[in-house]
């Protein structure tokens, strides 16, 4: 068995030291207060830990860079989670394990919270000194696609009207849109900072794509299987909201099968890394096996 802790665990203390640097200080205001509450709340910090593995693939490592660019990607994920969870949205009790920001907050000062998270993550990387102008520009790029209109808004979009007849290529693409294009571009902008080629950073791209469903697919297994003190979030509210969801469309154990196939798909992409993938493929499995 992997020990998955001992993989994680050095980048999240990474990016959370450089988490707790980056916002403002704690009793500024009570925005400031939500922002802190919001973003500093644990969590398993995929999306910077994606950026940190894919920074490591190049000759050479720009951790500085690196650490502006996942705390970047964790700020845009942090916003969406505070949108998400709004009364307008899902409605949810529990994020990591805590009231969520609008019920600690107030749904105005949640909505804001979020608001002032996103502009924060794009001025992180525009006052990055460590990457050339050119390659901020290509960073904000993809990263303004992936949390845009027709990615992440989208995939939010759709799912608060999620239809009854929802097949399993519009489930995916509602899921692509939502999750995976943030998860996809981690990697990518990871790479980019790496000093990637092409077709080297079109591997992370499919890899990136494989889990991002992976990841899904098995968050909708921990909905079901695993109660609140163990995910951190309302157990059954998936259900209890009429969504979608793989288990629902194909079954458990159809849904646990695909995950591992996306998984090891996933890992067939990073073999043009040699050695230096084994962090990723590790990666690929804590997706699959994780119950929260």
């Amino acid at each position: 068995m992997v020990n998955f802790g001992s993989l994680l665990e050095p980048y999240q203390k990474r990016v959370n030291q450089a988490l707790n640097i980056l916002l403002p200080k704690e009793g500024y205001s009570r925005l400031s207060d939500a922002m802190r509450y919001s973003v500093l709340n644990s969590g398993k910090r995929l999306r910077p830990i994606l950026v940190y593995m894919a920074s490591e693939l190049g000759e050479e490592e720009n951790k500085e860079g690196a650490d502006d660019l996942a705390c970047a990607v964790e700020l845009i994920h942090c916003y969406s989670l505070i949108h998400d969870d709004l009364p307008s949205m899902d409605n949810d009790q529990l994020r990591r394990g805590k009231p969520t920001c609008h019920l600690a907050f107030g749904e105005a000062t949640a909505i804001l919270a979020g608001d002032a998270l996103q502009p924060l993550a794009y001025s992180l990387i525009s006052d990055c000194s460590t990457i050339s102008s050119n390659l901020k520009i290509e960073v904000l790029k993809r990263l303004s696609f992936a949390c845009g209109w027709n990615a992440m808004v989208e995939g939010q979009m759709k799912d608060i009207t999620t239809k009854e007849d929802f097949n399993l290529s519009e489930l995916d693409l509602m899921h692509n849109q939502k999750t995976g294009e943030l998860i996809k571009t981690s990697l990518e902008i990871g790479g980019l900072v790496a000093g990637l080629d092409l077709e080297k950073l079109s591997k992370l791209s499919i890899y990136g794509e494989n889990i991002g469903l992976a990841f899904q697919i098995t968050d909708d297994i921990i909905d079901i299987e695993s109660p609140s003190e163990i995910s951190g979030k309302d157990q059954g509210s998936d259900s209890l909201h009429n969504k979608t969801t793989y288990p629902a469309l194909i079954g458990m154990e159809a849904s646990k099968k695909r995950a591992k196939q996306l998984a090891e798909k996933a890992e067939q992409n990073l073999n043009v890394f040699s050695t230096k993938s084994t962090k990723l493929k590790k990666l690929a499995q804590f997706i699959i096996q994780r119950d929260h």
